[in-house]
């Protein structure tokens, strides 16, 4: 079994996962091989709430140029945490919206 550290790798603060708040859905940016189950138990263990769903996206590659260099940039995989009703907010993001 993986560390909740080496699973979740840093949370995604954009407009539109700010919006997810009220929703109380959390997105993250996780490791490539992690499972939904890995994620749930992950996010449970390092922030103490419930999760009631996890869906998960591979962000892919994206072309990319500065000057005459071409190339792309890397995929990974993100996933949104939803919590239960019941559940107390991440605090992490409270002060974020």
């Amino acid at each position: 079994m993986k560390f909740a550290e080496d699973v979740i790798i840093a949370p995604i603060i954009t407009e539109a996962s700010m919006g997810r708040l009220a929703d109380k859905k959390y997105t993250f940016r996780v490791a490539d091989g992690a499972t939904k189950p890995e994620i749930a138990h992950a996010v449970e263990e390092l922030f103490g709430v419930k999760v009631s769903a996890v869906n998960t996206i591979t962000m892919k590659r994206k072309p990319k140029r500065v000057r005459y260099q071409y190339g792309y940039t890397s995929e990974w995989k993100k996933a949104v945490v939803t919590l239960t009703a019941d559940s107390k907010p991440i605090e992490f993001f409270e002060g974020m919206y």
